[in-house]
C-alpha cells in the first residue's frame, strides 16, 4: 500500500506491507517525488511503531477521579452535551479545540468546520502555531497570502544555499541528503548554514556563521543594506512589481548598514559575514531555506520578512533553482493551512478579518453563525483556560503538557478546567492525565485521507490496517459530536466526501482579478476511486485543455502577488533583543529543538527500539567552560532552571555550542523521564504577530544535581520508579532499559534491589556480587533459562555497557559463556563495547567505526560504508561519520 510518512514536513512516499507473521515491511516509495523511494531512520522504522501495546482503545469517562472504560455513544453524548451546556450559558468562545499537524487535512476541516462555522468561535488553534506560524505570518505580509512560491527541484537548481535556523541533517534528513547528493554532483555550489550551534548539518557547509541567538534580522538588514550598495537590486523588478523598499532600507540602515557593526552584534568573524554578503550578491540562484530556528522566535515574523526582502530586492524569486523556503516541522502542517487550522485564519486560506470572506464561507457551508474576530492563539488559550474564561477544550492528536512552553501552567489550566476532551491513539500520555474524557482515534496506517507537504505537495495517506478496537477517524468523531450537538452539514460518509468539500469551497467565489492562490478546482467532484487513486500534487491544481490534472511547482513565476494591487511586500523590520535577556541569576541562554531519531513527544517513536540508542536520554549540552564555571561534569546530571521550571538532564560536551548557551531537545515526557520535559523551563514569551513562543531564547541556570548512587537495569517487564529520584526509559526490544540514580544512601543493595525488581522468592535464579566497600553491587535474574531482569549500581556513572547484555535478551536460552559474564556487564573474550549508535539503520556503534577507521586505513565516508554499511541506507549519520573520520585521524597524528 502506498502512502505517506507521518513525520516531518518534507512528506515522504512509503510503501506497507503486511507479512504473514503480523510484521509490516517498510519501504520509501520510489514514485514519489518528494523521496524517490529514499526514507530516514524514522521513516524506516514506522513497522516497529504501530503495535497495539499502550494504544487507546475504548472511549473512556472520568468519574471521581477514576476513568472507565464507556460507549461511543456515551462519550459523544458526554463531550456533545458538555459543550452545549457551557456555551449556553458562557457563549461560543467559552470553548476551543486546541488541534495538530499531526491530523489529515479532512480532520482539520471539520474541527474547522465545526468551530467557526457552528459553534461561532475561532477559539480552535493547533500546535503548528508552534513550529511555523511566524512563516504564514511572513508570507502573508510579503505576498498577501501564506504561499510557499518554491519547490525541492529548485535545490537541484540553486547555485548557493543557505540554510537558516535549520538542523537539516537530522530534523528533514531526506531533503537534506538531496542538497548532499547536489554538492557530491557540483562541488562548486556553496552552501551557508547560519545557526548559533555546529550542527550535524554544519558538515556539509562551506561556510558556517554561529550567529548569535536571536540576531538573525540584524544579519539579514545587513545583507539587505549590502545587496542595496553593491547594486544587486533587481530595478526593474521592485519597480514593477514590490513595493515599501524605501521603508525596509530605512529599517535596516538604523543599525546594520555597517558590517563590521553587524560582525559584531551577531558575533561572527567579519570575514566570513563578508564571504556571505559578497557570495549572495554575486549568486542569481539563491535558495534560502529557514526553520524552526527562525520561527520560534519573539521576532520571528521579522526574521521571515527579513530573509524575503534580501529575494526580492534581487528579484530572485518565483523562478527555478531561487526563493526563501519555509521548511515546515509536521507532515501536514501546510494542509491546515490549507482549511484555516489556525486561530487568526479562515478555511481555503480566507482571512476571518475580511467581511466578504466570512459571507463567502459561512454561504458555501450554510451555517448558522461564523467566527467574527480571530481566536485565542495557542499560550493565550492555555491562559484563558486558567483564567476561566475558556471551560472546555478539546485536545486532538497533540500533547501539550510536553510540547508547550511554560508547561507547569498548562498544567494548572487543564486542572482548573471544566471540561477536558482528549483525543488520542495513546492510552497514558502527560495531558491525558487531565482528560474527563478520552476519544481512541486511529493511528498512522489506519486512517484514510491527504496531507501537503512543505512544497505545497498533496499526498494521499491510505490505510492498510484495520481500525484497532472501538478506534475512530478523527474527521468522523468530530461530525458525530457535531451532529449531537444538533448541527446539520455534518453528514460524512467518508474521508472522500470531505475532501471533496473541500476543493470545492477552495473554488467558490474565487474569481477575477482577486483570485486566491489556493485553488483546486481540479480536484473537484472526484469520485471516490479517483480519490483512491490520487497521485501527489502541488496546488494550484487545475484541469488542462485536455482535462488532465495540472499542478504547480513554482508562485509568482508570473510576477503577479496576492495583495490587491498584485505586489509585494517589503516590510521593514527593525531589528530587536529576545524578550528576556539574560542576567546575573539566569546567565545562560537554553535552546530547544529535536535530536535525529526522535519525534516529538516520543509517543510513537519511543517505541522503536533502533531509535533508542542513537540518543537513550535527554541531555544538556553546554560547552565544557561553562561546565566548569557551574560545577557541572560531563556524564553527570545537572538541573536546568529558568523563571517557569525545571528540568534535569545529563550533561554532555557536544562540541557544537558556544559559551553562553545551552541546548536541551524536545523529546521526553512524564511516561520516559521522571524530570525531562523541557516545555516547562521554556517562557511563554510570543511573538506580537504570529503568536509562535520563543523555544530558543530562554534565560536559564545549570546546577549540579547530586546523587549518591547511579544504576542501570534492563527488565522484561515494567518497574515501579516513584520512590527513585531520576530515572529514563528506553524501549528495547524484547525488554525495557532503565537508567537512574538516586539520593539516600541504599544500606541493604540486595534487598533494595530485589524490591525494585519484584523478586521476592528466595528460590529464584539470581546470581548477584556486592563491593560493599566501593558501594558497587550488580544482580542478575534469570528465569528458566532466559535472562529475565539485570541491575548493575554503582557511586559513580562508570558502569559496564549494556550493548551485550541487552543482546541476551534477544535468546531464549544463556549459555555457560553467557552465565560466566553477566556480572561483569562483558561476555568472555568479547571484544570491547560498541559504543552509542551511530548508524541506527545497521545497528552501527561509535567505537565499531572508530576501530575501524583506525585499522583498515578508512579515509572517506565511502569507505566506512564499504566495510561496515554504515551511512549506506538513509544517509542520516552521513554527518557524524564524517567527524568520526576527522577525530580518528586527528589522535592518530597527535
Amino acid at each position: 500500500m502506498r502512502s505517506t510518512c507521518p513525520y516531518c514536513g518534507v512528506g515522504c512516499g512509503v510503501t506497507a506491507m503486511p507479512l504473514p507473521d503480523g510484521a509490516i515491511a517498510i519501504a520509501g516509495d520510489t514514485s514519489h517525488p518528494a523521496n524517490r523511494g529514499r526514507l530516514c531512520v524514522k521513516g524506516a522504522a514506522l513497522g516497529e511503531t504501530i503495535g497495539l501495546e499502550g494504544r487507546l482503545l475504548h472511549p473512556a469517562l472520568r468519574e471521581d477521579g477514576v476513568l472507565r472504560q464507556a460507549s461511543w455513544d456515551e462519550a459523544v453524548e458526554r463531550v456533545a452535551g458538555g459543550l452545549r451546556a457551557i456555551i449556553d450559558e458562557h457563549g461560543p468562545d467559552s470553548v476551543a479545540l486546541y488541534v495538530s499537524g499531526q491530523l489529515l487535512t479532512e480532520d482539520y476541516y471539520v474541527a474547522n468546520k465545526l468551530m467557526k462555522g457552528y459553534i461561532g468561535s475561532a477559539n480552535i488553534d493547533t500546535n503548528s502555531r508552534l513550529c511555523m506560524s511566524s512563516a504564514v505570518a511572513g508570507h502573508k505580509r510579503a505576498f498577501g497570502a501564506d504561499l510557499v512560491p518554491g519547490c525541492y527541484e529548485d535545490f537541484d537548481l540553486a547555485d548557493m544555499v543557505v540554510l537558516v535556523g535549520s538542523n537539516t541533517a537530522w530534523c528533514h534528513p531526506i531533503l537534506f541528503q538531496r542538497i548532499a547528493r547536489l554538492k557530491e554532483a557540483r562541488p562548486e555550489v556553496r552552501i551557508v548554514v547560519i545557526d548559533p550551534r555546529r550542527t550535524a548539518t554544519c558538515e556539509l557547509a562551506d561556510l558556517h556563521l554561529p550567529v548569535k541567538p536571536g540576531t538573525d534580522v540584524w544579519l539579514f538588514n545587513g545583507l539587505l543594506s549590502y545587496l542595496a550598495r553593491a547594486g544587486a537590486g533587481d530595478t526593474s523588478f521592485i519597480e514593477a512589481h514590490t513595493s515599501g523598499l524605501e521603508q525596509a532600507l530605512d529599517a535596516a540602515q538604523v543599525d546594520c548598514a555597517d558590517p563590521l557593526a553587524v560582525a559584531r552584534h551577531c558575533r561572527i568573524d567579519p570575514d566570513d559575514l563578508m564571504a556571505f554578503y559578497g557570495g549572495f550578491a554575486a549568486t542569481t540562484k539563491v535558495i534560502t531555506a529557514f526553520s524552526q530556528g527562525v520561527n520560534q522566535s519573539s521576532s520571528g515574523t521579522d526574521k521571515v520578512n527579513s530573509i524575503i526582502n534580501c529575494h526580492l530586492l534581487t528579484g530572485r524569486i518565483g523562478q527555478p533553482g531561487m526563493g526563501p523556503f519555509s521548511i515546515t516541522g509536521q507532515p501536514n502542517a501546510m494542509g491546515g493551512r490549507e482549511v484555516g487550522g489556525l486561530a487568526n485564519m479562515l478555511a481555503a486560506h480566507m482571512d476571518l478579518d475580511n467581511p466578504q470572506h466570512r459571507d463567502t464561507v459561512q454561504t458555501f457551508w450554510s451555517s448558522p453563525r461564523i467566527a467574527a474576530r480571530g481566536g485565542l492563539k495557542a499560550v493565550d488559550l492555555f491562559k484563558a483556560i486558567e483564567e476561566g474564561k475558556v471551560k472546555a477544550v478539546w485536545v486532538i492528536a497533540t500533547n501539550p503538557m510536553v510540547s508547550m512552553p511554560d508547561a507547569n501552567q498548562v498544567q494548572r489550566a487543564l486542572e482548573k478546567c471544566e471540561l477536558v476532551v482528549v483525543s488520542d491513539i495513546i492510552a497514558s500520555t502527560d495531558t491525558n492525565a487531565f482528560a474527563d474524557v478520552l476519544l481512541p482515534a486511529l493511528g498512522w496506517g489506519e486512517k484514510d485521507g491527504t496531507v501537503t507537504n512543505s512544497e505545497r505537495l498533496i499526498s494521499r495517506q491510505r490505510a492498510f490496517l484495520p481500525a484497532p478496537g472501538e478506534a475512530r477517524a478523527d474527521w468522523r468523531i468530530l461530525a458525530d459530536v457535531a451532529r449531537r450537538m444538533g448541527f446539520d452539514g455534518f453528514d460524512f460518509a467518508s474521508a472522500h466526501e470531505v475532501f471533496d468539500e473541500h476543493a470545492r469551497l477552495s473554488v467558490f467565489r474565487n474569481e477575477g482579478p482577486q483570485r486566491r492562490v489556493f485553488d483546486l478546482s481540479g480536484l473537484c467532484g472526484l469520485q471516490a476511486p479517483d480519490y483512491d487513486k490520487l497521485e501527489p500534487m502541488q496546488w494550484p491544481v487545475r484541469r488542462g485543455a485536455d482535462g488532465a490534472l495540472e499542478g504547480s511547482a513554482r508562485l509568482f513565476a508570473d510576477r503577479r502577488f496576492a495583495h490587491a494591487d498584485g505586489k509585494a511586500r517589503f516590510i521593514p523590520t527593525a531589528p530587536r533583543a529576545p524578550a528576556n535577556p539574560v542576567d546575573p541569576e539566569y546567565p545562560l541562554v537554553l535552546n530547544t529543538g529535536r535530536v535525529r531519531d526522535q519525534w516529538h513527544t516520543m509517543s510513537r517513536t519511543g517505541r522503536a527500539p533502533r531509535l533508542a540508542d542513537h540518543t537513550a536520554e535527554a541531555f544538556i549540552d553546554m560547552h565544557p567552560q561553562d561546565a566548569l564555571l557551574y560545577g557541572v561534569r560531563e556524564g553527570e546530571l545537572a538541573r536546568v532552571s529558568s523563571r517557569w521550571g525545571a528540568m534535569v538532564a545529563r550533561v554532555q560536551h557536544g562540541g557544537g555550542i558556544a559559551r553562553g548557551s545551552v541546548f536541551v531537545p524536545i523529546h521526553w515526557n512524564g511516561q520516559t523521564a521522571s524530570d525531562a520535559r523541557v516545555g516547562t523551563v521554556v517562557n511563554p514569551v510570543v511573538d506580537p504577530v504570529s503568536g509562535e513562543p520563543e523555544f530558543k531564547h530562554t534565560p536559564v541556570q545549570v546546577e549540579r544535581f547530586g546523587v549518591a548512587w547511579h544504576a542501570f537495569v534492563l527488565s522484561r517487564g515494567e518497574l515501579a520508579l516513584d520512590h527513585v529520584a531520576h530515572w529514563t526509559r528506553v524501549q528495547g526490544r524484547g525488554f525495557a532499559r532503565y537508567e537512574m540514580a538516586g539520593r539516600g544512601q541504599l544500606r541493604d543493595r540486595a534487598a533494595w534491589a530485589r524490591a525494585l525488581l519484584g523478586v521476592d522468592s528466595i528460590d529464584a535464579d539470581w546470581l548477584d556480587y556486592e563491593d560493599a566497600s566501593d558501594g558497587v553491587y550488580r544482580a542478575v535474574h534469570v528465569v528458566g533459562e532466559r535472562i529475565e531482569q539485570c541491575i548493575f549500581l554503582s557511586p559513580r556513572t562508570d558502569l559496564p555497557a549494556r550493548a551485550w547484555l541487552a543482546s541476551l535478551f534477544a535468546s531464549e536460552s544463556l549459555t555457560q559463556l553467557d552465565r560466566a559474564g553477566l556480572l561483569a556487564g562483558q561476555a568472555l573474550g568479547m571484544p570491547l563495547d560498541t559504543g552509542p549508535t551511530v548508524c541506527s539503520c545497521f545497528g552501527v556503534g561509535r567505537n565499531t567505526i572508530c576501530e575501524a577507521i583506525a585499522t583498515r586505513d578508512l579515509k572517506t565516508v565511502p569507505d566506512v560504508t564499504a566495510c561496515l554499511k554504515a551511512g549506506g541506507n538513509c544517509g542520516s549519520c552521513v554527518p557524524e561519520i564524517k567527524v568520526l573520520l576527522i577525530q580518528t585521524r586527528a589522535r592518530e597524528t597527535a
